[in-house]
């Protein structure tokens, strides 16, 4: 399968690696003059030779075009990025979990192939697979070969349950993703096992985690500080770092996206992020969201009004910036408020607090110290 993916990307022209950070910048003419050989016999232009052993030191020389690059082609629509809640179905049960129903189901594999040749069409280039667990969808890695071959720079979401499988390691070593982070939510059974509410589940990811590293496969650890595993939190560092490449911590639990309380409950004290002001996203403009159904929406969390691609196609995402912007600017129980200009929670989120009745202290400055 190909070496490199040629692509437009919001205005610009990049030639990225599958699996690799590094990329290259073109400008219009030499992006067209990779299209006009695309899938063709014709050898790749010495500067693309040249670029390619400079930024990853890949010998292409000899290759033709059909086996080096896949050239995507450019598209009225913007969207770089989408997220494809491939199932919500888990084989964990997380307390903090922000979905508020986990039913297994989803489109059948023709609806799923169809669904990524539109993602394909509206020029999305990184495409995260989440869920649930992406996993343990049954089509979950003929999606992936698919999206792999359509172009795209795919990240996985995952648990890391399966992960230890062979068939999973042998795709993602021969088809390297942009990315797979896989959450931690502990360093011992004792706290991973209560927070996934799923006895074994701590064994069962750290050897997916050891599977992973033996395979060369690199993983970014999205550390979930709960009031489960906070007492554990140097210890989960440092499994962090002798599995994963980097590591990310997340300490703020949010309410369900439909606005109930319960995983509020696994908040641990200390841990709320209020350091980032909210200064807007490009939800619902460049990047949006797919649920299982094939309904697009801004994003995980600003779901109203969802656009059926299945119908509709790609022409009907031309109506998700207006749906995004009326979410943002809604005012809600947030009108007249003084501290607007240095909120931390985007307005969907901010709803979703109001309607699970969360204390002002998880998620607004009126609740801390600040505000007085």
């Amino acid at each position: 399968m190909h070496q490199l993916i040629v692509s437009p990307h919001n205005g610009t022209f990049l030639v990225a690696r599958p699996g690799d950070r590094a990329g290259m910048q073109l400008p219009r003419t030499m992006y067209r003059q990779l299209a006009s050989i695309a899938g063709s016999s014709s050898l790749l232009p010495d500067w693309l030779l040249d670029g390619a052993r400079t930024v990853w030191g890949l010998d292409l020389a000899g290759l033709p075009m059909r086996e080096a690059a896949v050239v995507r082609p450019e598209t009225r629509l913007g969207y770089g990025r989408a997220t494809y809640e491939i199932n919500k179905g888990c084989n964990f049960n997380c307390e903090h979990c922000y979905l508020a129903e986990r039913k297994f189901e989803g489109l059948p594999w023709d609806g799923k192939a169809r669904l990524l040749r539109l993602l394909r069409d509206a020029g999305v280039l990184w495409l995260q697979f989440t869920g649930g667990e992406p996993l343990i969808d049954r089509d979950f890695m003929d999606a992936y070969v698919l999206a792999y071959r359509y172009g795209m720079l795919i990240e996985i979401l995952t648990n890391g349950s399966r992960l230890h499988r062979p068939e999973v390691i042998g795709m993602l070593r021969e088809l390297p993703p942009h990315k797979v982070t896989v959450s931690l939510y502990g360093a011992t059974p004792a706290s991973f096992d209560s927070l996934t509410r799923k006895k074994g589940a701590f064994k069962l990811v750290e050897k997916g985690l050891m599977a992973a590293r033996e395979a060369g496969v690199a993983l970014e650890l999205a550390l979930i500080v709960t009031r489960h595993n906070a007492h554990e939190l140097d210890a989960m560092r440092a499994l962090a770092d002798r599995y994963g490449t980097s590591r990310t911590e997340y300490g703020t639990i949010s309410p369900t996206y439909s606005g109930t309380p319960e995983p509020l409950a696994a908040q641990a004290p200390g841990f709320l992020d209020k350091s980032s002001v909210f200064k807007g996203c490009p939800a619902g403009h460049t990047f949006f969201q797919v649920d299982p159904h094939g309904l697009a929406t801004m994003c995980k969390v600003g779901r109203e009004n969802p656009i059926e691609l299945m119908t509709e196609g790609t022409a009907g995402l031309l109506r998700l910036p207006g749906i995004a912007d009326a979410q943002m600017l809604r005012t809600g129980g947030c009108g007249g408020c003084q501290l607007s200009g240095t909120c931390r929670v985007c307005r969907p989120l901010a709803k979703a607090y109001q309607e699970a009745k969360a204390p002002l202290n998880t998620y607004c400055q009126h609740g801390s110290e600040e505000a007085q």
